[in-house]
């Protein structure tokens, strides 16, 4: 039984029970892919969506780690593949007059939509609507689009930087391919709002019309980790409907340094102990440096993995394989993670005002946390 793995994902910790569901729009990689996670009414024996959403994903993971695809993923398969989430699927939309504030999350290299699916949870039961987008820039370990004849798929591997190619240059245009899809997605959220029928093309899919009237687009605002990270700050510079960013434990590397002085409005930085670089804080202190209502905070006893699912696996296999262990209990990782989100949500999107009991958070004040950067990169 020592391989055997399950998903402990923490219920809802906010007023909301949560629901999910895929969109998919157009029939072209030029469309766009997200999970939905939004407030729901709640069904007595509702499906529970699984966590890796097909094996194709295995396969996508294993190229990733760099383990060979034909014994990795069907290991992967047998460990992970019947991993549910704690969700209701397609669960009926709750609707709300006054319009439920909007987060649009961008994945990590070798990611996919489904595993941010604790955070997005907890952000959907405090009454907000979270487009997890599954980017379609070669760096999620596996996507699709399905072409209009027939719905057939076309999947789209991870790719690695070519060889013979910086790699700066290869990430700088991910990046950008990563940014215009967050800002599609909230153009998309802007149509389906003025009551431009959008069709999702997934079989029996989710009706983005039930929607309409409960969205509030001028409270939206861009998250993600680590090369999702770099991305919401990117987002923030090419689309102004975004008014604030959240960035866990970002990946600064492939944002080139003529587009710092662009970034305007404030982002709150919440990173792991282990994994920034000094030059990576150096260039969130230049951001820091021109706007005082950007955060940096540190989570102590995290890793790199700890603000994912991963961390949320039992069993010794998977979380090895992944590096998803830190000293820190995950639990207590989401909390000061989701907390330190909704207070700074609060104060630049102005949305509940029970959230402001966590501004502490924001100056890295409280049990393992900190301001900046951990104390072996302070010396910059």
């Amino acid at each position: 039984m020592g391989g055997e793995q399950s998903l402990a994902l923490p219920p809802e910790k906010g007023p909301h029970r949560v629901g999910c569901a895929d969109v998919m729009v157009g029939h072209t990689q030029q469309g766009l892919f997200f999970r939905l996670f939004y407030p729901c009414v709640p069904r007595d024996g509702a499906e529970r969506p699984l966590w890796i959403p097909r094996y194709e994903y295995c396969s996508g993971l294993a190229d990733f780690s760099g383990h060979s695809r034909r014994w990795c993923a069907p290991l992967l398969s047998i460990a992970v593949g019947s991993c549910r989430v704690p969700l209701s699927w397609k669960a009926p939309f709750k609707p709300c007059s006054s319009g439920y504030p909007l987060i649009i999350f961008s994945h990590g290299l070798g990611a996919f939509r489904t595993v941010y699916s604790s955070i997005c949870m907890q952000m959907a039961s405090w009454g907000f609507v979270v487009a997890a987008l599954e980017h379609r820039d070669s760096s999620a370990a596996m996507t699709y689009f399905c072409t209009a004849e027939a719905v057939r798929e076309q999947w789209i591997p991870h790719q690695q930087v070519p060889q013979g190619q910086k790699e700066f240059y290869f990430r700088n245009n991910q990046v950008h391919h990563r940014a215009n899809e967050c800002a599609r997605a909230l153009q998309l959220f802007r149509a389906v709002s003025s009551g431009k029928s959008i069709p999702n093309v997934l079989p029996q899919g989710f009706d983005l019309s039930v929607l309409k009237g409960s969205i509030d687009l001028a409270k939206a605002a861009v998250m993600g980790h680590s090369f999702g990270g770099v991305t919401a700050v990117l987002a923030l510079v090419k689309e102004s409907g975004f008014r604030c960013a959240v960035a866990l434990d970002a990946w600064m590397f492939p944002l080139e340094n003529m587009l710092y002085p662009e970034v305007s409005k404030p982002v709150l930085f919440i990173n792991t102990e282990k994994f920034q670089t000094p030059e990576s804080v150096a260039k969130m202190k230049r951001l820091s440096s021109r706007n005082s209502q950007t955060k940096i905070i540190t989570i102590l006893g995290s890793v790199h993995q700890s603000q994912t699912d991963f961390a949320f696996l039992t069993g010794k296999l998977i979380p090895r394989v992944f590096n998803a262990r830190g000293s820190l209990d995950p639990y207590k990782c989401l909390d000061i993670t989701s907390q330190a989100a909704l207070a700074f949500l609060h104060r630049h999107l102005d949305v509940r005002e029970e959230f402001a009991r966590w501004d502490h958070l924001l100056e890295g004040i409280g049990d393992s946390i900190i301001p900046e950067a951990p104390s072996c990169l302070s010396n910059l």
